[in-house]
């Protein structure tokens, strides 16, 4: 897989986890992590596997957050499959960044999160 489709599968994988989110579909979130992913969602804590992180993305929506846009979103290259993403984000009621999130193309073609690292920075 070049570079470019490489890149491609991780910009489908954020736009499908986006998607997920703003039709406030947790299960469809968690799909987008790899099975054994780490998630740092600062201030809340780490959250291990894809169960943990679908039930963080269920209670999070369940408080009423949606409509995440991205901006000043950045890739780079890392190894062979993989992208760091680093963006800036906004929801309807937050705002924050995203610190560094791994994404890597998995056997089936399709790029997953590996580690996610964002953070809340305020409320609007």
């Amino acid at each position: 897989m070049s570079n470019h489709q490489t890149l491609n599968a991780c910009k489908q994988g954020i736009a499908a986890w986006q998607d997920a989110f703003n039709n406030q579909d947790a299960q469809g979130c968690a799909a987008q992590y790899n099975e054994n992913c780490t998630m740092h969602a600062r201030p809340f804590g780490t959250f291990e596997g894809r169960d943990a992180i679908q039930a963080f993305w269920q209670n999070i929506m369940d408080q009423g957050f949606k409509e995440v846009e991205y901006t000043d979103t950045q890739w780079q290259a890392h190894g062979e499959k993989g992208y760091i993403l680093t963006s800036s984000w906004t929801m309807n009621k937050a705002f924050g960044v995203v610190h560094r999130e791994l994404w890597a193309v998995e056997d089936d073609g399709k790029a997953r999160l590996i580690s996610d690292d964002f953070e809340v920075q305020g409320e609007r």
